[in-house]
């Protein structure tokens, strides 16, 4: 086996999360997400070792906002935090937390009763049996003497 695979072949998940963690805390959880929403964990190591190395290009710490941004909106990917870095959102403020809306209840709401009911009604007209009705002939006119 070559130098080269035999290499790729001692990197481990842990050991791509423990470089991640050199750039700092928020880098780990993301690489450790792109490794985990991939089916197979050596799907993912590109682009957490691109991740990574984008600390070369725009420094550790902006690496770290934007790894802090891509988990705040879920975006495991590189795609995702090289844009981040590029646009310059890394300097941007995270977005606050929405407050949960609560709406006030009043006369014009149904409620989920309302929509059982519809639910239930839309469901039993499916299930009806239709009238049997003559169908049309398909292929032109019977020949004489065919029943």
């Amino acid at each position: 086996m070559p130098d080269s695979h035999r290499r790729h072949q001692e990197w481990t998940p842990g050991r791509i999360i423990s470089w991640a963690e050199k750039t700092g805390p928020a880098t780990a959880k993301l690489a450790q997400g792109i490794l985990q929403s991939r089916p197979h964990p050596e799907q993912g190591y590109r682009s957490c070792l691109g991740i990574v190395w984008l600390g070369d290009r725009y420094g550790a710490e902006r690496v770290e906002a934007a790894c802090q941004r891509a988990l705040a909106v879920c975006a495991f990917s590189y795609r995702s935090v090289e844009s981040i870095l590029k646009t310059g959102l890394d300097r941007q403020p995270l977005p606050a937390d929405r407050p949960v809306r609560v709406h006030r209840r009043h006369q014009n709401l149904r409620g989920p009763d309302y929509y059982r009911f519809e639910e239930k009604k839309v469901a039993d007209q499916r299930h009806r049996r239709r009238p049997l009705q003559a169908q049309p002939a398909r292929h032109g006119p019977r020949p004489h003497g065919a029943a």
